[in-house]
């Protein structure tokens, strides 16, 4: 199979968990003999072509539909949540040699553009949902316009254009990572294939890793008891809880150290994260590292060198950082939303909080700081759960199941080789 991944950017700096899936699918892709690629806007891309671990990765030009957008308005649309448009990744789409399906990882214009591509080549289209259609708090979906106030919009024509409405409802089959997610799906388009496939993980790779060197590297304290956070430094992803909830655990352990790592995607709340900490006065006991790379040993040794992951996000469509700490053999904490509750049984290979719960929170990771034994228990019940059920070749493999039957009942497909057939006999 022909197969193009168009998610809505793609870098290596500013890294998350789309990309993670994106990269692991079209690498096992590779591996099974099927050809494939990743077409996206360079959006933050420094390089219009590169190839990652094996993947390429094509980058096109592309725009804001707006006009006096201001050029830090931009960069924060860049980094999230940006509608933007490209006429190039229209004609790239058009002009590729030869193509079976399309994979959408993202929606808006962008897929838009893979919607009326598909249409006009007759070929189907799938797309992935990793959260941020219906599973998302409200407050999050207006953070992600902010950056367009004052600004005026005149794109609207290019999404009636290509479809931008339609991507959803002209799919050969919605994906979703959440199952919260795929439930709502399911009730708003009673009638098509939405499928919940879950994240997964490179269990062999997140196996092996030195805790000991990372610590060394970055200042850690080798005595150090680390609570790792793993996610962009965003509102999302709720980091500020896990600083308030610090002062509380250096009360009865004085050796406590939160480990906070990820892409800084709103540069106000990674400000806001500083002071906190500062006017606190725990900055010896706080690291912050705005982002690692993402096929780096670092980031593998980062999960090695914890003691217990924290995962306190506000909204969470699936949360595959749990995955890798599952997979490098560490505790998980986390936040009881979205998709996490789907694959995390509390008690059995976690322990999960209401994320606006501080006190609840701060007693999940005493208990685990306190007693050993629990975090093996907890450990290791997550770790076979990962290598069991949520190895990226096992996902892979029901991804192409998927790709393999839409193609197969390809509506459009069926009516181009009927008219074919037609007009062979109306030729003879």
């Amino acid at each position: 199979m022909d197969i193009v991944h168009i998610p809505r950017r793609f870098t290596r700096q500013d890294w998350g968990g789309t990309e993670t899936v994106v990269l692991e699918t079209c690498k096992r892709l590779l591996r099974m003999g099927h050809r494939t690629e990743i077409l996206c806007p360079n959006a933050l891309a420094q390089n219009d072509y590169e190839v990652i671990e094996g993947v390429p990765v094509r980058r096109v030009p592309y725009f804001y539909p707006y006009w006096r957008l201001r050029p830090e308005a931009k960069r924060q649309l860049d980094k999230k949540g940006g509608n933007l448009f490209s006429f190039a990744l229209m004609k790239a789409l058009r002009d590729y040699p030869h193509l079976d399906l399309i994979h959408l990882h993202t929606m808006k214009r962008v897929g838009g553009i893979g919607r009326y591509v598909a249409r006009q080549r007759r070929i189907p289209y799938v797309v992935s949902l990793h959260g941020g259609v219906y599973d998302v708090p409200a407050e999050e979906a207006r953070s992600w316009t902010a950056p367009t106030e004052g600004a005026i919009e005149w794109g609207k024509v290019l999404g009636w254009w290509v479809g931008s409405r339609r991507v959803l409802a002209d799919a050969a089959a919605i994906l979703c990572v959440g199952q919260r997610e795929q439930e709502e799906t399911q009730r708003r388009y009673p009638h098509k294939r939405i499928i919940h496939l879950p994240n997964g993980v490179d269990p062999d790779r997140f196996a092996r890793g030195d805790g000991a060197r990372f610590r060394r590297h970055h200042g850690i304290p080798p005595a150090a008891r680390v609570i790792l956070t793993m996610g962009r430094i965003d509102p999302q992803k709720n980091q500020r809880l896990a600083v308030r909830v610090l002062p509380e655990l250096l009360k009865t352990d004085p050796h406590v150290h939160l480990l906070l790592i990820g892409p800084v995607t709103n540069e106000a709340y990674h400000r806001e994260l500083v002071d906190e900490v500062r006017q606190r006065g725990i900055e010896r006991h706080v690291t912050i590292i705005p982002g690692l790379e993402a096929g780096s040993q670092d980031l593998v040794d980062a999960y090695h060198a914890a003691d217990v992951f924290l995962l306190p996000s506000i909204h969470e469509p699936f949360g595959i950082v749990i995955l890798e700490a599952w997979a490098a053999g560490r505790p998980v904490v986390a936040s009881r939303v979205g998709g996490v509750p789907s694959f995390v049984v509390h008690g059995r290979d976690g322990l999960l909080f209401d994320p606006h719960d501080e006190r609840a929170c701060g007693q999940a990771i005493s208990e685990l700081l306190a007693h050993p034994q629990r975090r093996r228990s907890l450990a290791e019940a997550g770790r076979a759960k990962a290598r069991r059920e949520y190895s990226w070749d096992r996902i892979t493999e029901r991804l192409v199941d998927i790709y393999q039957e839409v193609i197969r009942e390809n509506p459009l497909r069926q009516r181009k080789m009927w008219v074919l057939r037609w007009r062979r006999t109306e030729y003879c």
